[in-house]
């Protein structure tokens, strides 16, 4: 039996179901196939569970520090593992059940759970039924990638999902890669009271950030008692005396770290090997990401690919975008493009750090004259009164247009205090209309005029 329906939604990550209801509230008949956990990644193994993970370590950590502020805990600050893990849970699964519940409960749309494959360019089957519509948008999300690390099948490891079961503190962890996803275990791990031990292949952690970032990153890290190896060139896995012997090249220091548990961080996989592509034409790259243009239309007309699966951002926040693009073209006759957003994503740690824009390294590349301001977060009074005077202020001006090229924000509030600069970047407004507005005292946004009175060249 087939049938037929305006549109096909393959996966319920954080673009297809407001897709799909956008849709449905138009008229539109949508067929909607989810074959694991309502909300993809953000919801069950991302975004949702680790900030709330994140949320109960730095409880932990501030009552630890409770003498800098002024009161006493009785006794020593003890984590419960179970607890956190069942907080983590429920939080994580009332938003899974919303997006189930609020799917089921569309008009227009119907919702399968299985495992889609592509039989045609307009045809998906799912359970042995054959659906069909002229239009297919494929929102199948990623996983961890797990590399071809010698001795990687002889030994249990752990990834940002399997280490959500986690109900105890590890001895000692160790976290092979140093980029965001672990350093944010690493730090969360080390409040809750492991031993963690990052390995990274690169010079530095977050490469892509510029260097002064990411030193600071490190320094912040080092100070919680986080170990750091770097220039890890050739690693390898194997037991030793009921431990997990992580290898590594160091020039410095000793060839292997002992560990109890390891978690891989090295990245992520597009879920696109078992979707049968190749009977719908739809192009792939080397990595497995489907191609699509500046609209997320791939090469065969009438299919979409939003979200982690198309490699044209990794973050929920671009996957919410890629939906709205879509939409709006489709439904509003728009024309809304990716290469219309600006780069922006935030590292939660503790302090964060926000990101917009360019970097240092990609205003230098690009050879336009630039200014730049700096300004250390021990001179923002917020930062004093909370006691978290960690990290800086940095951002980036053309010193022709004098409109804002990009900024850094490491330091308490980062992660929020980043979205001022970027809407005055999306404005194309001048840096001085954010540097003339009176904002409230004290918040750290209130600096950002103060910073952006120091602007100088960028040398």
């Amino acid at each position: 039996m087939q049938r037929h329906f305006d549109a096909i939604v393959i996966g319920t990550g954080q673009a297809g179901p407001s897709l799909a209801a956008r849709f449905a509230t138009a008229g539109m008949a949508v067929a909607v196939i989810e074959r694991d956990k309502f909300g993809g990644t953000c919801v069950n193994t991302g975004c949702i569970p680790t900030k709330t993970l994140i949320s109960s370590a730095y409880a932990v950590h501030v009552a630890r520090r409770g003498s800098e502020y002024g009161f006493a805990i009785a006794g020593d600050v003890r984590v419960d593992m179970k607890r956190v893990k069942a907080r983590k849970d429920e939080v994580s699964g009332r938003s899974t059940k919303g997006v189930e519940e609020s799917l089921r409960g569309l008009k227009n749309c119907r919702v399968v759970e299985g495992h889609a494959r592509f039989q045609s360019p307009r045809t998906v089957v799912v359970n042995g039924e054959v659906l069909e519509a002229n239009k297919v948008f494929i929102n199948v999300g990623g996983r961890a990638s797990v590399p071809p690390i010698q001795g990687i099948h002889d030994v249990p490891f752990l990834t940002n999902s399997s280490i959500m079961d986690v109900d105890f503190v590890p001895e000692h962890l160790v976290i092979i890669g140093g980029s965001y996803v672990g350093l944010e275990f690493a730090q969360m791990y080390r409040r809750f009271g492991s031993e963690v031990t990052v390995v990274e292949m690169g010079p530095r952690l977050i490469t892509r950030e510029d260097a002064d970032v990411s030193e600071a990153v490190r320094g912040i890290l080092e100070i919680e008692g986080i170990r750091i190896r770097l220039n890890a060139e050739c690693i390898s896995l194997r037991t030793h005396e009921g431990r997990i012997a992580v290898g590594m090249e160091c020039n410095d220091r000793p060839p292997e770290v002992l560990g109890t548990h390891v978690l891989l961080a090295v990245g992520r996989t597009p879920n696109t090997h078992d979707l049968g592509l190749d009977h719908a034409g739809v192009a792939t790259d080397q990595r497995g990401y489907i191609i699509v243009d500046d609209q997320l239309q791939t090469n065969v007309p009438g299919i979409w690919a939003l979200g982690d699966c198309n490699g044209r951002g990794a973050f929920t926040h671009t996957s919410y975008n890629d939906y709205e693009i879509v939409a709006d073209n489709l439904l509003n006759a728009d024309h809304r493009r990716v290469s219309d957003r600006i780069q922006t994503y935030a590292l939660f740690t503790d302090p964060p750090l926000g990101r917009c824009g360019m970097t240092d390294v990609d205003i230098r590349k690009s050879g336009r004259p630039a200014l730049v301001a700096k300004y250390p977060m021990s001179r923002v009074t917020r930062a004093v009164e909370k006691g978290e005077t960690q990290g800086f202020i940095k951002i980036f001006v053309d010193a022709e247009t004098k409109q804002i090229l990009g900024a850094a924000i490491l330091g308490t509030g980062g992660d929020e205090v980043v979205h001022v600069l970027l809407d005055i970047m999306y404005a194309k407004a001048s840096y001085t209309v954010l540097q003339r507005a009176m904002h409230i005292h004290p918040t750290v946004s209130k600096f950002l005029p103060t910073v952006l009175s120091k602007l100088e060249s960028l040398a």
